[in-house]
């Protein structure tokens, strides 16, 4: 078998990671209105607007019901907002695309494929010869520690490996940013450590531009470059706070006086909303 960093190198190598920082993720006063089932209108979002530049992991905590998931969903292109637009790599978002990975909470995966073939399938819709794929998705199920589990299908993973796969399959397509709605949400507190940990290495990388969603402030500080503090009844970005701890990061850092600090800022937010 070939060597698949030397086969795929824009996947890998420095050279292809961009060093300025303009914003790969635009979100310009963006309201999301809908009808109850009484007739009233209810406003989930009210005129948020925030930029994520090129390589940055963004990471988007709030209270449960302030639209952290309705805004990755408009991102994704899979709902519309009521007015504002959202930008991605500088072309309007008016639908899916093939330039955003979204990673569900819920496993995604197609049951009738096997992990491989799971990940492939994307690339194999775009018409990608067989050798490319082949070599995209070798290097993914190495990033990802599932090489021996590569001809399994759904039903014989746990939870945390289909989120594998899920992260894996979506990166294969090269994304210009990745969505990612509590992927870990659903995974017991060790896997979770797991998957996390997993992420940030497969991150680093990639250096791909990231929107996270979660409720989880350890979470979001672990992770993120930048936190988006959301505020409840309308959503709306309440505080913007950049994480000052350096990379790269491991579970250690939870104890770091920063980490703590910030954990701190955060909860109040959160509470002083509430």
């Amino acid at each position: 078998m070939g060597s698949v960093t030397a086969t795929s190198p824009k996947l890998v190598t420095p050279m292809n990671i961009a060093t300025n920082a303009a914003p790969r993720l635009q979100v310009d006063q963006v309201t999301l209105q809908y009808k109850t089932p009484s007739g009233d209108t209810f406003t989930a979002l009210e005129q948020v607007s925030f930029e994520v530049p090129d390589q940055q992991f963004a990471v988007l905590v709030g209270p449960s019901g302030c639209g952290k998931s309705s805004l990755l969903y408009l991102t994704a292109g899979l709902a519309e907002p009521t007015s504002g637009e959202i930008y991605v790599g500088g072309q309007q978002v008016d639908g899916p695309g093939a330039d955003r990975g979204m990673v569900f909470q819920s496993y995604t995966l197609f049951p009738w494929l096997t992990v491989r073939q799971n990940i492939e399938f994307g690339l194999k819709r775009r018409g990608m010869p067989a050798g490319e794929r082949k070599d995209i998705v070798e290097f993914y199920l190495n990033e990802v520690g599932l090489q021996r589990f590569a001809d399994n299908y759904a039903k014989q993973l746990s939870g945390g490996m289909m989120q594998r796969v899920a992260i894996a399959r979506a990166l294969a397509n090269d994304p210009q940013i990745l969505l990612m709605d509590e992927p870990f949400g659903a995974l017991d507190s060790q896997t979770r450590l797991q998957m996390q940990q997993l992420l940030l290495k497969v991150w680093e990388h990639s250096k791909k531009t990231v929107l996270f969603v979660t409720h989880d402030i350890d979470e979001a500080i672990l992770l993120g470059d930048r936190i988006f503090v959301m505020g409840a009844r309308p959503g709306r970005i309440k505080q913007v706070l950049d994480v000052p701890i350096e990379r790269p990061r491991n579970l250690d850092m939870v104890m770091d006086a920063q980490f703590i600090r910030m954990k701190r800022e955060i909860f109040h937010l959160l509470h002083d909303d509430a």
